[in-house]
């Protein structure tokens, strides 16, 4: 879609123009960019290099060394699974492991059909819990081997 008849530009535009064009409200504009688009496309990456004056590569640099910011778009459904000690210690590995074969994805990725986005995280702060994955913002807590497919799986319906 072209950047002229899509109006989620005319709100960065007005974010970046309340920040007046500063290079130092490069993560603020990142923000704002991720929450309108849902995603930081290499299109809207280019804009925002772009319109700071910034090079292109900085801005990239910048979205990707933040693991909160998504170049991808992200499913309908999100599982995020804990790889912090507790949770790795209690097989958080081999539960990641069985939803990447199951669906076909890694760390990081979404399905083809949108409908799930697997991700990683370092530790939720449940570690009495372990191991934990957060399906849809619910937390899931004790996870077996056996029991995160079912889940999911029901989640996606």
């Amino acid at each position: 879609m072209p950047i002229a008849t899509d109006d989620r530009y005319n709100t960065l535009e007005k974010s970046m123009k309340k920040l007046g064009y500063d290079k130092s409200g490069l993560i603020e504009i990142l923000h704002t960019a991720q929450e309108t688009f849902g995603y930081l496309s290499i299109d809207t990456l280019k804009f925002i290099a772009q319109r700071l004056k910034l090079p292109y590569s900085k801005v990239y640099g910048v979205a990707t060394f933040y693991n909160f910011f998504r170049l991808k778009p992200k499913g309908r459904h999100n599982v995020v699974v804990c790889l912090g000690t507790a949770c790795y210690i209690k097989g958080s590995n081999k539960i990641l492991e069985k939803i990447e074969e199951r669906f076909g994805i890694k760390a990081g990725e979404t399905t083809s059909d949108e409908a799930l986005s697997l991700l990683t995280a370092r530790c939720f702060g449940s570690c009495s819990l372990a191991p934990v994955m957060v399906c849809d913002d619910v937390i899931k807590g004790k996870v077996s081997l056996e029991n995160p497919l079912c889940e999911i799986e029901e989640m996606i319906k």
